[in-house]
């Protein structure tokens, strides 16, 4: 590795945090070239040539992780701005040589207030207010509360660990569902994800974390959705692909559960003519749950850490290794 590697940062991110990004690197790194990068269809082959350092989200790829993999043959370390490393990690364009890193422990409370926001505006129909406030409607209805309710979250990492006590105090009952149950605060209880089926009778609102692989992949399919109350809703929080479309779209337009919010997709983005975005029952947001004011100043410590400890060839001292230099392109760890 050269003593000054060139950097890109490649994130479909708001302007905003694009600029916190590259000005809180370009200062802390001046003799390093920063080249910034907000959409993986404008990169091509003269920002890929001479990137020893690629700051990047697998989601913020898209199609063409392939392409940006493919054409950065300088390329040395991938840092991760998420803790999910999927089409990264995973890619089989990956060179061996190539490390891979992410972000831990910054991500509990966004995401925590990302759920809550999506049950408050499911449960009290906050859409359906929207829509009548657009057409100059006054109705109104019984909202539901959470207080009393049972929650369930698939996937118990450290996000789902800051989560569950913010449940608890609105006065919920909260079950994990992990393939690594153990006692935790915060959580009634703790299932293994081989009872997922019996455990959803039981659940108001269903929160999905767990990461995507080949385990997880339409881990929430049919039969899954099928088990849900009438009256459940369904937050998706995790990655597109955990979740079988289809099988949600059959859902939701037959009434089998009462609604559902989406923060992530099989496609990103999602294309303007999918049907999720005529359901009235259904709240779509950008994969945006983790994004928020402080995204950059919360990411670029780990960041800044890691390009010093890079430069200074302390490769094992880099912080939230993934795929470590020499190993193959590997699926994500098998989510807990």
């Amino acid at each position: 590795m050269s003593s000054k590697p060139p950097v890109l940062i490649l994130l479909r991110s708001p302007e905003t945090i694009l600029k916190q990004y590259y000005k809180g690197i370009s200062e802390a790194f001046p003799d390093l070239k920063v080249t910034l990068v907000n959409n993986v269809s404008q990169a091509d082959v003269s920002h890929l040539a001479d990137a020893e350092i690629i700051i990047t989200h697998g989601p913020h790829l898209e199609q063409r992780a392939g392409f940006v993999l493919s054409n950065a043959p300088k390329l040395r370390w991938v840092q991760g701005i998420g803790t999910g490393v999927d089409n990264i990690a995973d890619r089989r364009e990956l060179r061996d040589a190539v490390m891979v890193t992410n972000i831990q422990g910054v991500h509990g409370a966004p995401m925590s207030e990302a759920a809550m926001c999506a049950m408050l505006a499911l449960s009290r129909r906050l859409p359906r207010s929207m829509a009548n406030k657009a057409a100059h409607k006054w109705e109104n209805w019984p909202s539901r509360t959470l207080d009393g309710k049972t929650v369930g979250i698939l996937g118990v990492g450290v996000i789902a660990e800051a989560m569950a006590p913010r449940f608890k105090a609105f006065g919920m009952t909260v079950i994990g569902i992990s393939s690594g149950p153990r006692p935790l605060p915060g959580f009634d209880r703790i299932e293994d994800r081989e009872k997922l089926l019996s455990v959803m009778p039981e659940l108001d609102y269903f929160v999905v974390l767990t990461p995507y692989s080949p385990a997880t992949r339409h881990i929430i399919n049919a039969a899954v959705l099928g088990a849900m109350k009438p009256s459940a809703y369904l937050i998706n929080l995790a990655r597109g692909g955990v979740l079988d479309e289809a099988a949600l779209l059959d859902t939701m337009t037959t009434g089998k559960i009462a609604g559902a919010a989406l923060d992530v997709y099989a496609r990103e983005p999602l294309p303007p003519d999918h049907p999720f975005w005529d359901l009235d029952n259904m709240i779509l947001t950008c994969h945006q749950a983790a994004t928020n004011e402080n995204s950059a100043q919360n990411n670029l410590p780990i960041i800044n850490e890691n390009i010093r400890r890079f430069i200074a060839g302390d490769i094992a001292g880099m912080k939230n290794i993934v795929k470590r230099i020499g190993e193959p392109p590997h699926d994500p760890p098998e989510p807990i």
